[in-house]
């Protein structure tokens, strides 16, 4: 998935509709979705392995080659000619979105390419400490493919954690941890909205009970994030001292926990540093990795 930026400013609302019209300055493209999964390891140090799919174009040959660039191993990456490179376009007044365009096609991959993927990803696992699971619904983890590989996972005893998408997190099953943001658990447990911290721990803890899993961590955006297993709940808040842009938060949290997991520090750890990981993101605008020097100055400051 790509991120594409065009900056500007909108001073004059447009005389053919009551819009702004954006005097673009520049534009910026950076890694999305995954990408800035990955991006977000590889500033925390990680040996980054990367799969999924791009269409046969220029965006998707140009995100192949930016990775690599950044030394992540793309080699589970595959082309897939029935479909375009995801593309996000978001058009910036300084620090203010006006609108995303979205370019995509989300059915599920064929059985081929499922199949290529799944060996391909098999080859990388014996060098994996950790697996990411980032699901965007734009037709890769698909239930079939998403068990299939969490199976093999389990098989060669490689924990799973999965950043969800959509409404079915029985295809998660056998992931080590989930991590939904709030809006996103509401929909799947199919309620309104969660009100509170003790509704979020009850509807969190049924949703445990229909899957198998060990934790689920939700994030509340600028309001910090909760851990919850069968039996425990906390709650970790929020820890930014200011919120420019949420944009790309999840995936800092995500790739936070994943790190902090795979060097070996428990889950509680894991999640008090992810929660610092995203206040630094929110302090920037647009999707940012956070490095491990950051990290520690945002924790050192509110040890004080």
């Amino acid at each position: 998935m790509v991120d594409h930026y065009i900056w500007g400013a909108a001073k004059r609302l447009s005389p053919e509709a009551p819009v702004p019209v954006l005097s673009a300055k520049n534009e910026t493209v950076t890694p999305g979705g995954a990408g800035n999964v990955a991006q977000n390891l590889l500033q925390l140090n990680a040996r980054v392995a990367i799969g999924g799919l791009v269409g046969n174009d220029d965006a998707g040959r140009a995100l192949v080659k930016q990775l690599d660039d950044e030394l992540i191993n793309t080699a589970g990456i595959l082309v897939d000619p029935g479909r375009p490179t995801t593309i996000k376009s978001r058009m910036m007044a300084g620090n203010h979105q006006l609108l995303r365009v979205d370019k995509e096609v989300t059915e599920n991959m064929n059985s081929a390419l499922e199949q290529q993927l799944l060996a391909g990803l098999e080859k990388e696992l014996e060098a994996a400490d950790m697996v990411l699971l980032s699901d965007y619904n734009k037709g890769v983890l698909s239930p079939s493919f998403t068990q299939k590989l969490i199976r093999l996972c389990t098989k060669k005893r490689k924990k799973v954690i999965v950043d969800p998408k959509g409404l079915y997190y029985e295809k998660y099953s056998g992931a080590y941890l989930i991590k939904p943001n709030k809006r996103e658990l509401a929909e799947a447990a199919v309620v309104e909205g969660i009100a509170n911290d003790k509704e979020l721990d009850a509807i969190a803890k049924k949703m445990l009970a229909k899957i198998k899993c060990n934790y689920l961590v939700v994030t509340k955006s600028e309001e910090g994030l909760d851990l919850i297993s069968k039996k425990e709940y906390h709650n970790f808040p929020v820890k930014a001292n200011e919120v420019f842009d949420v944009t790309g938060a999840g995936d800092t949290v995500f790739a936070s926990l994943g790190y902090f997991l795979a060097i070996g520090l428990d889950i509680k750890t894991a999640c008090e540093l992810a929660n610092y990981a995203a206040a630094v993101a929110v302090s920037k605008v647009g999707s940012v990795a956070v490095t491990i020097d950051e990290i520690a100055a945002i924790a050192a400051q509110n040890k004080k």
